[in-house]
């Protein structure tokens, strides 16, 4: 090889390695621009934020959630707009009971709010919405309000997160658009949830600009479904009613003892009033329930009445057991379940009374 040669390759080579270091380079510059990017202004902005939201809601992480929401201020302001709408279409509330009824829920907000906050975090963290067990005052209806009921009515056991739309920026404040789906009866809605900036330059979700247009918009969707679906299982409803009504008479009459105590005979009797007549009608009612085309806004009613079917029905089979083998432990599950039908009853009622009394519904029977 002559010199020329050599000289001209090793130039050649040369440049290659500089090319190389100076791509080297641009990828180390680029690296550290990425990481200085993401760590000292992306961490700093409301996108990232919700992102991490999504990111704790998929991994079940509730200390991060509690990080990037304002939990306590959300639950108290969607709180407010929320018992707003429980009045919203009541024909039947006067000037004056409306503003008890205000004050009353004004009073239990304490209570309620950090049961929704409650309610959510559960939800995050264990998968499944846990309703209140035990010594907790919002079990059962001891502050004058069925929370099982009020949790549905907020729509967020049913509401899903479909993609988070653009933030639009305003100092240490913001406003993201979030687009969801009210499961029901598939409507969409795009929720404005307002963001602000922790002193320590984090972002939090603060509460939810227009939950209420939300509610508004999904409760009469809901209230015409549960319209319609009362007005077709109203004759089923009517007709076991009334053969309910023999059973109850029957089953008093074959209950009835001078000294308190039941004869063998009075308890194969009630044994077989309760096999042969009171279930088979449970199953039967039910079973025609289930025959019906239940409406999209309807389906919570629906699935109220089958609980009630299954709990009734379980609560006489410990009845029978309780007769059979005098045990006191199976009436006592017996009651319990008793308690448990007629709690699920009642807000069956509260559902059926609400839909009646409520204007502004389109097409109301």
């Amino acid at each position: 090889m002559d010199d020329y040669t050599w000289q001209r390759r090793l130039r050649a080579r040369r440049t290659q390695e500089r090319r190389r270091l100076s791509l080297v380079f641009l990828l180390v510059a680029a690296l550290i621009g990425a990481v200085v990017w993401y760590f000292f202004f992306f961490i700093r902005t409301p996108e990232y934020a919700l992102e991490q939201i999504q990111t704790a809601l998929t991994e079940r992480d509730g200390e991060k959630f509690n990080h990037y929401v304002n939990a306590e201020l959300l639950s108290s302001r969607a709180y407010d707009d929320l018992t707003v709408d429980l009045f919203a279409y009541d024909s039947e509330l006067t000037p004056k009971t409306r503003a008890m009824f205000e004050k009353f829920y004004i009073m239990i907000k304490p209570q309620l709010a950090e049961g929704l906050e409650t309610a959510a975090l559960n939800r995050i963290t264990a998968g499944s919405w846990n309703l209140p067990e035990g010594t907790d005052i919002l079990k059962g209806r001891q502050l004058g309000i069925d929370f099982e009921r009020f949790l549905e009515r907020s729509q967020v056991r049913n509401t899903t997160l479909v993609k988070v739309g653009k933030v639009e920026h305003n100092g240490h404040s913001a406003t993201a658009d979030v687009e969801i789906m009210e499961e029901y009866t598939q409507t969409p809605f795009t929720l404005q949830l307002a963001m602000e900036q922790a002193e320590d330059g984090h972002w939090q979700v603060a509460y939810i600009k227009n939950y209420k247009a939300y509610l508004d918009k999904i409760a009469p969707l809901q209230n015409k479904d549960i319209a319609d679906y009362i007005a077709a299982t109203k004759d089923i409803v009517s007709d076991s009613n009334e053969r309910f009504e023999v059973f109850q008479t029957r089953f008093k009459r074959l209950n009835s003892s001078k000294n308190g105590h039941l004869t063998k005979q009075q308890k194969i009797n009630i044994a077989a009033l309760i096999e042969d007549d009171i279930i088979p009608s449970l199953q039967s009612r039910q079973t025609q329930l289930d025959a019906v085309e239940v409406p999209a806004g309807a389906q919570y009613l629906a699935r109220q009445r089958q609980q009630s079917t299954e709990t009734s029905i379980k609560a006489w089979q410990h009845y029978i057991k309780g007769l059979r083998e005098d045990s006191p432990a199976e009436f006592a599950t017996a009651e319990t379940l008793h308690k448990q039908e007629l709690a699920i009853d009642l807000r069956v009622q509260d559902i059926i009374r609400h839909t009646a009394i409520s204007k502004n519904i389109p097409n109301l029977p």
